[in-house]
């Protein structure tokens, strides 16, 4: 049975602009609720797909974080290009990290990072996260469990390079933080179970932005924009949002 593979979307509305970025191993569905909230209260929004992200799990193995920020900077210099001038981000576990890195690097009006990790756990246990993914974007597929079992076999015996890449990145950006000055909106689900989530509090107490909040979702976890709180989530994103001193 074919699926339909989740696209990378540009929900145009009003002139200002926010990049959504999806996690590791997520794609743009990961966020899309989060862009038709904000298309329709007038902002526009841009969703990328990293490469090996959104398609069969044997395409992410030769991927990594260069690739993937690659990614990142395009679709932020797509919307400039497209005349966006003020863009805000808001971003998802890894996403959230590119948020910080974007922060530092380019100019934003505004972040959003929402579980972002600070921290990485060791690459096998990063890998047994892609072997877990993999799985379950075959059961997706509709393939037969002999078939998945199969494909599974070949998979596992080949390494992910790029992990320990992307230790680096994170540990990277950790050490950058206070390079963040733009104002900033920290989300955590307390449910959280795939990262650390000190790595909020990090984040909120070393970023040097002069206006910022912290919020944590008691009954959320790792894919906080997809959870049980994900209504009020997008009220809270908005009204971050509307506090930025846009100039449209």
């Amino acid at each position: 049975m074919r699926v339909s593979q989740p696209k990378p979307f540009f929900f145009k509305a009003g002139p200002r602009a926010v990049l959504l970025l999806h996690g590791f191993t997520g794609n743009s569905a990961d966020v899309r609720m989060l862009g038709r909230f904000l298309e329709k209260q007038g902002y526009t929004s841009l969703a990328p797909h990293y490469a090996g992200h959104g398609v069969e799990p044997e395409k992410l193995l030769p991927t990594g974080p260069e690739d993937w920020w690659k990614d990142v900077e395009n679709a932020y210099n797509q919307l400039r290009d497209e005349g966006y001038e003020e863009i805000a981000v808001a971003g998802l576990s890894l996403g959230g990290v590119f948020t910080l890195k974007i922060g530092y690097t380019f100019p934003v009006k505004g972040l959003v990072t929402m579980c972002a990790p600070m921290h990485m756990k060791t690459t096998d246990l990063m890998y047994e996260g892609v072997v877990k993914y993999a799985r379950e974007y075959k059961k997706y597929e509709g393939k037969d469990e002999h078939v998945i079992e199969e494909e599974m076999k070949k998979f596992q015996e080949r390494p992910m390079e790029s992990l320990a890449d992307l230790r680096k990145l994170i540990g990277h950006v950790r050490e950058q933080v206070d390079h963040v000055y733009a104002p900033l909106f920290v989300v955590q689900g307390s449910l959280d179970d795939v990262i650390d989530t000190d790595s909020a509090n990090i984040i909120y107490e070393e970023a040097e932005s002069f206006q910022k909040n912290i919020k944590w979702y008691e009954k959320s976890g790792h894919v906080i924009t997809l959870g049980k709180e994900k209504q009020q989530l997008h009220e809270d994103i908005l009204a971050f949002l509307e506090s930025l001193d846009w100039s449209v």
